[in-house]
């Protein structure tokens, strides 16, 4: 069983992810599989340089993740091809994982912890959806705390993504990040119980 586990930006997907792995769920993680793949030299690093030009790299040859940030959360259009060069390499990455994963344990629940599922339409490739739910003020918080952003780069990153709210109404299943550690950690003990006679 595949479950795609979602939310935005800062509203908690890794801290829930990690709670459903010490249930025993595996996790992939696109944000991780994200940076394996634009790795210098990488078919994806060397579409983003051709695209962004030089000036996104830093001295190691890495990409400047700030720099090449703040041109892709003020652009729709480059933001478009970003996700263009990156994504294919990805789901070539992730599909070999899961093939990794399920010659292992047949029966596995792999949850694909993947912030954009709605934003790039990838429903139809999960038995089942989570969405990780906080509020804005809470995702801004957590932003300009976690990431050392100001304000106005937390909210352009923030209003890059779908509400929350539109997510959580084609959820199957809604994680509330919202309150203390015990109450998120009673909704995955919930959803997991739940997904885990489905599995059956």
């Amino acid at each position: 069983m595949i479950i795609g586990l979602t939310g935005g930006i800062a509203s908690g997907k890794s801290a829930v992810a990690a709670m459903f792995e010490k249930r025993g769920a595996h996790v992939i993680n696109f944000d991780v599989l994200a940076r394996v793949v634009v790795e210098p030299d990488m078919p994806a690093w060397k579409d983003i340089v051709a695209h962004f030009g030089t000036d996104i790299l830093n001295e190691d040859r890495t990409l400047n993740r700030a720099k090449l940030g703040d041109i892709v959360f003020s652009d729709v259009q480059q933001r478009k091809a970003l996700e263009s060069f990156i994504y294919p390499q990805l789901f070539v990455e992730y599909n070999r994982r899961i093939e990794e994963i399920r010659s292992k344990d047949p029966n596995a629940i792999v949850f694909a912890d993947v912030p954009l599922l709605f934003e790039i339409r990838l429903q139809s490739m999960f038995d089942k959806i989570v969405v990780v739910y906080a509020t804005s003020e809470q995702q801004m918080k957590r932003l300009i705390e976690r990431d050392g952003l100001d304000h106005e780069s937390a909210l352009k990153r923030l209003n890059a993504q779908m509400p929350l709210e539109q997510k959580m109404q084609q959820a199957d299943y809604v994680i509330h990040n919202t309150g203390s550690l015990q109450e998120t950690e009673a909704d995955v003990n919930e959803t997991w119980n739940t997904l885990s006679r489905l599995k059956q």
